[in-house]
């Protein structure tokens, strides 16, 4: 294992995570009268085992700093984002048999308790990052987040772990500028929506257009009042790849964490936007992670003391994912395993990875939101 210029790099992950149940559904449609059943739902544990098993067989484990001495949030803690109805309807079901939190959300028996562990796991590593201990993290929890809004959980997500960690951490340490990366192929439409008229938090989602959900991201949602120009949305048109992917970041998101200026950087790492993955159509591999990751970890040295934590969203080809979650983790840490990409050679090739001039135009638009910062 080599590397230089490496870091304090946290890692968390917990056996509970994996026993969040989604049962079973074709994809994500529910099985019967013509639609059969595959093994399991398309958001199971199987994806993130794998990468926490590719993380420990390439010896990079041996590294990193593990952070799983931890309880799940409280109520109050769950409280500062979502509404105590939604919080007591989700306890009922997880205590009887389960059932759906609200659009495309199942869940069975104890997922409360899994829930409220995800979401306690990047405000752990958040607080290790702020104290100086760290420099930065990564978050494998389960489920995911950044779908979920105050008082309905949506695309597999039952609480909203990056803005808990967001809010929580700014009631531990005092006010701070967050701001929030999502390159999930899905756009991020509950972190929008609480942070939607804050000009305290940057929200930047880089997604495929009107994937999920259908009726978000596009370039005119901004935010509002004091929020606005606060929210930014980078839509990409399906097939965009490495060159779209990184010209988003150079154009977008670099100059608008320059223009803000955060204390702490927060990337929702979804893997969805893999070139192999069943719910997106776009074409980033393990190379589009690794300099995005080492963009961020740029912005965060520039800006906050390097702090950048990063939590796990999507991400649902089994094969592929263990090794885009190695290469940001990789890239965290500053050191190079032996492993390799077994895919990447073949995925990087295929036509037009490079930036194309309709998706240069798209991105365009989101460039303009920008100067909207002060």
């Amino acid at each position: 294992m080599t590397g230089k210029n490496t870091r304090r790099t946290g890692y968390v992950f917990r056996e509970e995570y994996m026993w969040h149940n989604t049962g079973i559904a074709a994809m994500y449609v529910q099985p019967g009268l013509f639609v059969q059943p595959d093994i399991a739902c398309a958001e199971s544990s199987d994806s993130k085992r794998r990468i926490d098993g590719l993380i420990n067989v390439s010896g990079i484990a041996r590294h990193l700093q593990i952070l799983n001495d931890f309880q799940p949030l409280t109520d109050n803690q769950l409280g500062l984002f979502h509404t105590r109805d939604y919080m007591r309807r989700i306890k009922e079901m997880s205590d009887a048999r389960g059932g759906d939190a609200g659009e495309l959300t199942p869940f069975g028996r104890g997922s409360y308790e899994f829930a409220a562990l995800s979401a306690a796991g990047p405000l752990v590593a958040a607080r290790a990052v702020m104290k100086g201990e760290l420099d930065n993290a990564y978050v494998l929890n389960r489920p995911p987040g950044h779908h979920a809004e105050a008082d309905i959980g949506r695309g597999f997500c039952i609480f909203g772990n990056g803005v808990l960690t967001a809010l929580n951490i700014r009631k531990e340490f005092g006010d701070m500028k967050i701001a929030f990366l999502d390159w999930d192929v899905h756009h991020g439409n509950g972190t929008q929506k609480a942070f939607w008229s804050d000009p305290s938090t940057l929200v930047i989602s880089i997604h495929q257009y009107k994937n999920y959900p259908q009726d978000s991201g596009f370039v005119d949602e901004i935010g509002e009042g004091a929020g606005r120009g606060y929210n930014i949305n980078v839509p990409l048109p399906p097939g965009s790849g490495h060159g779209a992917y990184l010209h988003a970041m150079d154009t977008v998101v670099i100059p608008a964490f320059d223009a803000f200026q955060p204390d702490l950087i927060i990337v929702l790492s979804g893997f969805d936007a893999g070139a192999l993955d069943p719910l997106g159509r776009n074409m980033a591999h393990t190379g589009t992670y690794r300099e995005m990751t080492r963009r961020m970890m740029m912005l965060a040295d520039r800006h906050c003391g390097g702090k950048l934590v990063m939590m796990h969203e999507g991400g649902y080809s089994a094969a592929y994912t263990p090794f885009c979650g190695l290469a940001v983790v990789e890239t965290l840490r500053g050191v190079a395993t032996q492993v390799e990409d077994p895919f990447h050679k073949t995925l990087s090739n295929y036509g037009m990875q490079e930036l194309q001039p309709h998706q240069a135009q798209m991105i365009a638009q989101s460039a303009e939101v920008v100067k909207l910062i002060t």
